[in-house]
């Protein structure tokens, strides 16, 4: 059974945010998996600070083409589990190789669709534990170095159990290569604003000339920047760590349901082939409108949720945390804040209590009676701060640097947002995610007040509404 009495691994537990919680999960696991150990280990971040974790390390048994495989996996459990995932690897003995698919990369970090969608209770270390095993019988992720060795992954049982992570540094070793899907005005801001934010090798901005987003392609050409290619081959994307897509195909004909479709149609003719050409890329999606493009893009894709996010209200956060650290400073609790929701009139903002540095988020928390006269007022002051195209591109700039350079920062981007709140339906929503080169990972959901609560549930009726009436 698992031993959470040792002594290195009840000083660990005892810095936990919420140790008696995290103890009753992993005594489930244990119940579930009485193989399964627990040991204590210093575990270092992509920015290089390293923190005393608990990880669980053992095996799970896997049928794959008739045959049984107990596969190695270590869990490190962030200290605010299990409100948090766990982050997950998969650990070969030095006669096998990690086999790169859609739920295991390079590195071995292993990505599932519950990872993304975690929402503790509803969420659990054994819920996880099953998905893995499912989801590694659809598709094997280890292979023997060499067939003729005769290596039996059944004695895939040892590990190095002082094994330190490290996730990336601030930039990735091969190139950087982005792509911008739309020479429209918004595509050239974007453009513009990524390149001056200095984080990529090589941009490619691909115009779309069946869209209405016609803008300076041309004159991009005839000025000729520096790592900036310009193509009207959907080819020429091939390779990307992201993918962006501004393009839109309006016309001022047609009805709100018909513009929509047009955008849906014409979504149908290029992501499949982007997610075929940047299979391990992250599509970023700013056509409009973003919650539902972003939600068609996922499913067109068949990328997992972590890969798949929209610009949602990303600015609004910035200019609504801008505007009460610097505007309302005599008022100003110090927090971070978030808008979530629609990218409508449907704004709900929520606190979030931030230590020193990005991984130190305590928890993301409602507006109190206390607080709803400053963020209401904040709110009040967003209002009349169009978005401008260069103003989306700087925010889209901001949400790639995070993503190419691993900052594991944290963005009100368009994510799927089933299980979220006890959101029950499949749609996508802004809400608070962690972005870095693995993809993004949703922050637990929290409690609204009756009026966002009234407000989200809005947004989704309408999002669930208008989903029926698309021809995917």
């Amino acid at each position: 059974m698992m031993d959470l009495n040792s002594e290195s691994v009840k000083k660990v537990l005892s810095k936990y945010k919420f140790r008696d919680v995290a103890v009753e999960e992993l005594q489930k696991v244990s119940r579930l998996h009485p193989d399964m150990k627990l040991i204590s280990g210093t575990y270092t971040s992509s920015d290089s600070l390293q923190k005393d974790l608990l990880k669980l390390v053992g095996n799970i048994p896997v049928r794959y083409q008739g045959r049984s495989y107990n596969l190695p996996i270590l869990l490190w459990l962030l200290d605010s589990f299990p409100f948090t995932p766990p982050v997950c690897f998969l650990r070969p003995t030095s006669s096998m190789v990690i086999r790169e698919g859609k739920h295991v990369d390079s590195k071995g970090r292993i990505h599932l669709p519950g990872l993304h969608t975690w929402d503790h209770p509803k969420s659990s270390v054994n819920g996880l534990l099953a998905e893995m095993i499912a989801k590694f019988e659809e598709e094997a992720p280890l292979s023997t170095k060499s067939a003729a060795q005769g290596d039996d992954p059944n004695n895939l049982l040892t590990y190095v159990s002082n094994l330190s992570l490290h996730e990336g540094g601030n930039r990735l070793d091969q190139e950087v290569k982005v792509s911008v899907i739309g020479g429209g005005d918004l595509g050239i801001a974007a453009v513009l604003s990524i390149m001056a934010k200095g984080c990529v090798d090589k941009l490619v901005l691909i115009d779309m000339p069946e869209t209405s987003t016609k803008g300076g392609t041309m004159d991009l050409e005839i000025f000729s920047l520096p790592k900036v290619e310009v193509s009207k081959d959907l080819s020429a994307s091939a390779g990307s760590k992201v993918v962006l897509i501004t393009a839109n195909a309006w016309s001022d004909e047609q009805s709100y349901l018909s513009v929509v479709q047009t955008n849906v149609d014409m979504y149908r003719g290029i992501i499949p082939r982007l997610a075929q050409l940047s299979p391990k890329a992250m599509l970023l999606i700013a056509s409009q409108p973003v919650d539902i493009m972003t939600h068609v893009a996922w499913r067109q894709s068949h990328l997992l949720p972590p890969q798949v996010i929209g610009v949602g209200c990303n600015l609004d956060s910035e200019r609504l945390s801008h505007i009460i650290n610097i505007s309302l400073v005599a008022n100003s609790t110090g927090k971070q804040a978030w808008v979530i929701g629609e990218l409508s009139e449907n704004k709900v903002a929520l606190w979030g209590n931030m230590g020193p540095g990005t991984d130190q988020l305590q928890a993301l928390t409602p507006v109190s009676n206390s607080t709803k006269p400053l963020m209401d007022r904040a709110l009040e002051m967003l209002k009349g701060r169009g978005q401008r195209s260069w103003s989306v591109g700087l925010s889209i700039a901001d949400i790639i640097d995070s993503i190419v350079t691993d900052k594991k920062k944290i963005h009100s981007v368009t994510t799927l947002a089933e299980g979220w709140g006890g959101i029950g339906s499949k749609v996508f929503l802004s809400l608070p995610c962690i972005l870095g080169v693995n993809g993004s990972t949703r922050l637990p959901g929290v409690a609204l007040g009756s009026e966002d609560e009234m407000k989200l549930r809005e947004s989704v009726a309408c999002q669930v509404n208008l989903f029926m009436q698309l021809r995917l």
